[in-house]
Formats: structure tokens, sequence, C-alpha cells
């Protein structure tokens, strides 16, 4: 297993898709300098005050929120990329071109393939939103405040590297089923109604519906978002990183500038359980898929 966790570490630094991961990693970062110096020098979020009086400082930590908010929200689609199209083939693909043919009559188990691949592809996702996790925080801290609660960044960080196992266990599962073209589409168009449905929620409080038009509405963003969890993780991340239970209220992040979350229904500690456990049951359906499958 450790051969195959160490192959899939190999193929994944060779192949394009990494290297585009990297390139789009560096070009976000260069511009969210810039974007954070901008808005953490404008004098309405206090950026210009050398002042740090109680009114100052909460205007530099909804500063900071802000910050992290933005860069956290597009970080998370570049966390998805590397986690879809990493592992959207990891079955189809290498069937198709006789590989796995060649590997698997050998005494290697096919639950340990499976769990070598997923592992590889895993360690490798988790690294790198370590690292990216890393850059969003230090690039905001040389512009404005960003929390200091270690136990915080570190329940913030898990949450938010969640969805790498996530995405990754739904794209192999998915690679059991389809073929490579047709899991990549699934995939994307998946995480897609994920997004989206997160997207209405935000905004339906808005759209002036009442009754059973508003109760349709809530279970259908329900519905995509047991599917897809993904964006309610994003938004319990962004609740643990800024410790919202612990503010009471004393900073508002109902501006038009927090549009972009919905802290008005942030998941509660139960749906982080029922992600993990999906993800779990996943894992297992796939790995169960894999099996039975006719290579």
């Amino acid at each position: 297993m450790r051969i195959i966790l160490g192959m899939t570490w190999k193929e994944m630094l060779r192949k394009r898709v990494m290297m585009l991961t990297l390139v789009m990693t560096v070009i976000f970062l260069f511009a969210f300098w810039f974007v954070a110096g901008t808005i953490g020098g404008d004098r309405r979020f206090g950026g210009g005050s050398g002042i740090m009086n109680g009114s100052i400082l909460i205007e530099r930590f909804t500063n900071g929120a802000f910050i992290l908010t933005l860069g956290f929200f597009f970080g998370s689609f570049v966390i998805a990329f590397l986690a879809i199209f990493s592992s959207f083939s990891a079955i189809a693909g290498e069937a198709e071109q006789g590989v796995m043919q060649a590997m698997l009559p050998r005494p290697i188990p096919r639950w340990k393939w499976y769990l070598g691949r997923w592992l590889g592809y895993v360690t490798l996702g988790l690294l790198y939103a370590l690292i990216l996790f890393a850059a969003i925080l230090f690039i905001t801290n040389a512009h404005a405040a960003i929390p200091r609660d270690m136990a915080a960044l570190v329940k913030a960080f898990l949450i938010f590297a969640s969805s790498v196992p996530l995405l990754i266990t739904l794209s192999m599962l998915g690679s059991g089923f389809f073929s490579a073209l047709g899991n990549g589409v699934f995939m994307t168009m998946l995480y897609g109604a994920g997004f989206l449905g997160g997207m209405i929620d935000k905004v339906s409080s808005s759209l002036g519906l009442e009754g059973d038009a508003l109760h349709m509405l809530n279970n259908m963003t329900g519905f995509m978002s047991m599917l897809m969890p993904v964006d309610g993780l994003q938004r319990k991340m962004t609740a643990v990183l800024f410790s919202l239970d612990d503010l009471g209220g004393m900073v508002s992040f109902s501006g038009s500038a927090f549009s972009l979350l919905n802290l008005n229904s942030v998941p509660s500690n139960s749906f982080v359980v029922y992600a993990a456990v999906y993800t779990a049951a996943l894992f297992t359906i796939g790995l169960l898929r894999f099996q039975r499958k006719d290579l």
C-alpha cells in the first residue's frame, strides 16, 4: 500500500493538473496580496489610523475578516479543482489505458490498491490545503488583523481541509461507475449544484418568499447541501475561525461586503459529523464497488 501511495504522489507531481494548480495558486496569491493591501489601507476600514482604540480594533478585525472571507472563498475553488481533477480518472482512466490490468494480476489486494490511491490523493491535497491556508493567513496578517486563537485556527483548518477527502472520495466513487470524462463532468456538476444551493440559501431571505414557496426552497437547498456539503463546511469554517459564538454580536457581519457568506445560517456541529460519516459511507461504497468491478 505504501508503494501505491508513493506512486500516486510521483504521478501527481508529474501531472499537468498539479502544474496548473500551482500556476493558479501563484496567480491567486499574487492578486490576493494586492487586493488585501488595497482593502487593508482603506480608511473606511481603519487602515489609515494610528490610534488603536476599541472602535479601530473592531474595524481592523472586521477588515481582516472580510479579507479572509474573500481569500478562503476563492481558495476553496482551487482546493476543489485539485481534489476533483487529480482523482476523477483514478479507476476508469487507468482501466481504459490498461494500467490496472498490468498491476492487479500481481499479488496486490484490490482494497490495498484503492486505499493506497485514496491516501495518496488525500495526503497531497491536505498538504496543499495547509500551505494555502497558511499563505492566506500570512497575507491577511500583513495588511489587517487576523484571529490569534490557535485552537480556533486549528479547528478552522481541519474543517477547511475536510473538503479534500470528501471530494476525492466522491470522485473515486464516481470513477467506479462512469468513464473518466463522464466522471469529470459529473463531479463538476455536482460541485456546482452544491455551490448553487449555498448561493440560493444566501439570497432566499431577500426574495420575499413566504409559506410553501420558502419551505420548498429551503428543502431544495438543504438536499443540495446534504448531497454536496462543501459549501456548508466552508460557512462552518468561517464561523469557527472568527469565533462568532464568542463575539456575542460585538462585530457586525451584515454589511454588503460580507455578501459572499451566509452567517445567518451557519451549520451546526452535527453537520460536520454528518459530513464525516457521509465521507466514510461513500468510501466504503466506492471500495465495495471497486472490489466487484470488471476491469
